[in-house]
């Protein structure tokens, strides 16, 4: 009994955290923010993997998954580039407590995250391997600006929130989410170095990022995966075609 609801259970955590990292960007509380996004992330591997392991695979689980999702690494997304255009056009520390409409852009990352996720519950191809960027990856990225601001890691504190880099950062996400492109899965059938090679060395380049750039590091995990994705994609075509 345990078993078959545990997986929904730690959905849930997803969901609740996700709510918590929403309301921690909008009150300016940025790195609490990336510790909730850290522990939906946390708890969105968890729950996938335990039913698996337990094959406890549900209809309502599955749509409780993509809803939690839809929170944690959709709106939170958006709300956090929304945010950094607020800043970058406020230039203060205190923010406004009025709806900031030429930030609002911002959500379409949150409409072409919808988008994916109802693709992807539809998308029979992405068993092994994801087409276009999964959404936890975009809040990865996302989450990795903020801290850059709150830090002002590399001196980019302000470069991040203004609006010449934000902007065409939306069209750029939203484009990656549904995009018709294959990106490697971290899910490990095996832990052997066979059929895992590229997992195993995006491994080991994003520990030595996280260890030299620390904070900064964690934006650039995703240019780094997208990067790693298409040499996955190039190596595995000259492969097939010999």
């Amino acid at each position: 009994m345990i078993k078959k609801h545990l997986p929904n259970f730690i959905t849930v955590v997803n969901l609740f955290c996700g709510c918590c990292a929403l309301a921690s960007v909008f009150y300016g509380q940025f790195v609490l923010a990336f510790f909730f996004s850290l522990a939906s992330g946390v708890a969105d591997f968890l729950d996938g993997m335990l039913a698996r392991f337990w094959s406890v695979h549900s209809p309502v689980g599955k749509q409780l998954d993509s809803l939690a999702d839809m929170v944690s690494f959709g709106v939170v997304p958006g709300a956090i580039l929304y945010m950094l255009l607020v800043k970058g056009f406020s230039k203060a520390e205190v923010l406004p407590i009025q709806l900031t409409l030429k930030a609002a852009p911002a959500f379409l990352v949150s409409i072409f995250a919808a988008i994916r996720l109802a693709n992807f519950n539809l998308d029979v191809r992405q068993k092994d391997k994801f087409i276009g960027l999964p959404t936890p990856s975009c809040a990865i990225f996302a989450v990795g600006l903020v801290l850059i601001h709150h830090y002002d890691s590399l001196g980019w504190g302000t470069l991040v929130t203004h609006p010449s880099v934000v902007y065409p950062l939306i069209p750029v996400l939203c484009f990656l989410l549904i995009a018709e492109f294959p990106m490697f899965s971290f899910k490990f059938e095996k832990l052997e170095w066979a059929g895992n090679q590229i997992r195993f060395i995006f491994a080991g380049v994003s520990v030595l990022l996280l260890v030299f750039l620390r904070e900064a590091a964690i934006a650039l995990l995703i240019p780094a995966y997208i990067l790693f994705s298409t040499l996955d994609n190039y190596l595995s075509r000259h492969l097939n075609s010999h």
